[in-house]
C-alpha cells in the first residue's frame, strides 16, 4: 500500500541576519578644536581636540632633531596640518596650539631654552609658529604637560596637589599646585632627574657624584642590565637583547624582572629604592596630596612600581607628610602630554 503524502511542506525558519551599516561620518567642519602637539626626542605627534577633549584626528612624523630647528619647525607644521586634514575640521575654527618640548623651556616667551635630545638650543618656537598659525601658542615641558593632563582629566583629578614621576629615558618631574604648575621665573623646573647625589659610576661627569636619574631611568636599568647579561645573570635579558643597550626597551627589562632572573631583580630594587630616596625628598619640601607615576616601566609593571615607590617613600619620609598621600598610576596613557598641554593653554587664556 502506498505510503499517503502529506500536502503539508515542512516549514524553515527564516533567520534574518543584521546587516550593520557604517556610521556616517561625523562633520567636525564647524567644531571648534585646539591642537596638543608633543615633540619627542624621537617622534613627534600633532593631537587635534574639542572642548571636550575628545581626540578628533592625530598624526605622527618622526622627530629628526639633528637636521636642525628650522626643518623641524616645518616637520611640526606639516604634522600639524595632517592632524587636521585626518579630524576633518576648518582651520579657521583653530583656538590655539599647545606645543609640549622635552627639555627646558621659558614659558613666558615660548622659547625652547635646550633640548639635548634633538640638539636644540635657545629656540624661538612658540613665536615662529604663532606668525604661521595666527592663533595662540605656548610652550611647556612634556613631563610638566602629562602632569597637568593627568591632574585635568586622569589620575589625579579632584587632587589639590600633584606630583608627577615619569621613570623613562631619563627621569622627569612636573608639579601641580593649586591648579598651577610650578615654574621658576622664566624658566620651567622641577628636574628631579638632574639632581646630583653621592655616589660615581665610570660616566659620571663629577667624580664622587652621580645624576638622579643614572640611578633611576630605563638607561640606567640597561647599562646595569647590559653587564649583567655578560656576567651570564640575565639570560633571558641577554636572548632578547644581545646585551645592547639599545635593545634594552621596556618591555625586554620587564620580561627579565617577571623571570625573577637574579642579576636584574636586584638592580630593579636598587632603582625602586632609590626613586623612594628622590620622591621623599619633594614630600618633605612640598607635602603633596598624591602622586602619579607613569612612563614605559611603569606602563609594562605597574603594581611592581606602584607598591615599590610606596615601600621605599615611606622609609625615607617624614611619616606626618607622608601619611595620607595617595599613589596612583597614569590613565591617559600616549595622550597624556597633548591633552595637558592644552588644558594648560585654556587655563592660561
Amino acid at each position: 500500500m502506498a505510503k499517503k503524502v502529506s500536502s503539508k511542506k515542512k516549514s524553515k525558519k527564516t533567520v534574518i541576519k543584521k546587516v550593520l551599516l557604517p556610521s556616517a561620518p561625523v562633520d567636525h567642519s564647524a567644531t571648534p578644536f585646539w591642537i596638543g602637539f608633543d615633540l619627542g626626542g624621537t617622534k613627534m605627534m600633532a593631537c587635534v581636540l574639542d572642548e571636550n577633549y575628545n581626540v578628533l584626528g592625530t598624526a605622527r612624523k618622526s622627530s629628526q632633531g639633528t637636521q636642525g630647528a628650522a626643518k623641524g619647525i616645518k616637520r611640526i607644521l606639516t604634522t600639524m596640518t595632517d592632524a587636521m586634514l585626518e579630524a576633518g575640521v576648518n582651520p579657521a575654527n583653530l583656538q590655539g596650539a599647545a606645543v609640549a618640548c622635552p627639555g627646558t623651556v621659558n614659558p613666558q616667551r615660548g622659547i625652547l631654552i635646550t633640548a639635548p635630545n634633538l640638539g636644540w638650543r635657545n629656540i624661538t618656537l612658540g613665536p615662529s609658529l604663532q606668525r604661521v598659525l595666527k592663533k595662540p601658542v605656548i610652550l611647556l615641558n612634556d613631563v610638566d604637560a602629562g602632569t597637568f593632563g593627568e591632574y585635568t582629566l586622569g589620575a589625579g583629578k579632584g587632587a589639590r596637589s600633584l606630583l608627577g614621576i615619569f621613570p623613562g629615558t631619563g627621569l622627569g618631574a612636573g608639579f601641580v599646585y593649586d591648579g598651577k604648575l610650578i615654574h621658576g621665573k622664566a624658566t620651567s623646573c622641577m628636574e628631579l632627574g638632574m639632581v646630583y647625589l653621592p655616589g660615581t659610576h665610570l660616566n659620571s661627569a663629577i667624580p664622587g657624584a652621580v645624576l638622579f636619574e643614572d640611578l633611576t631611568s630605563r638607561l640606567g636599568l640597561a647599562a646595569a642590565g647590559g653587564i649583567e647579561c655578560i656576567r651570564g645573570n640575565a639570560p633571558i635579558l641577554d636572548a632578547k637583547t644581545g646585551a645592547s643597550m639599545r635593545e634594552m626597551k621596556s618591555k625586554a627589562l620587564t620580561a627579565s624582572c617577571k623571570a625573577a632572573e637574579p642579576g636584574i631583580v636586584p638592580v630593579l630594587e636598587n632603582s625602586l629604592n632609590y626613586l623612594g630616596m628622590g620622591v621623599a625628598m619633594v614630600i618633605n619640601l612640598f607635602a603633596p596630596d598624591q602622586i602619579t607615576l607613569g612612563g614605559g616601566l611603569v606602563e609594562e609593571m605597574p603594581k611592581t612600581y606602584l607598591d615599590g615607590l610606596k615601600q621605599y617613600t615611606e622609609r625615607y619620609a617624614v611619616p606626618e607628610l607622608f601619611k595620607g598621600i595617595k599613589f596612583s598610576v597614569a590613565q591617559l596613557g600616549g595622550n597624556a602630554v597633548a591633552i595637558g598641554a592644552v588644558a594648560w593653554l585654556r587655563k592660561s587664556q
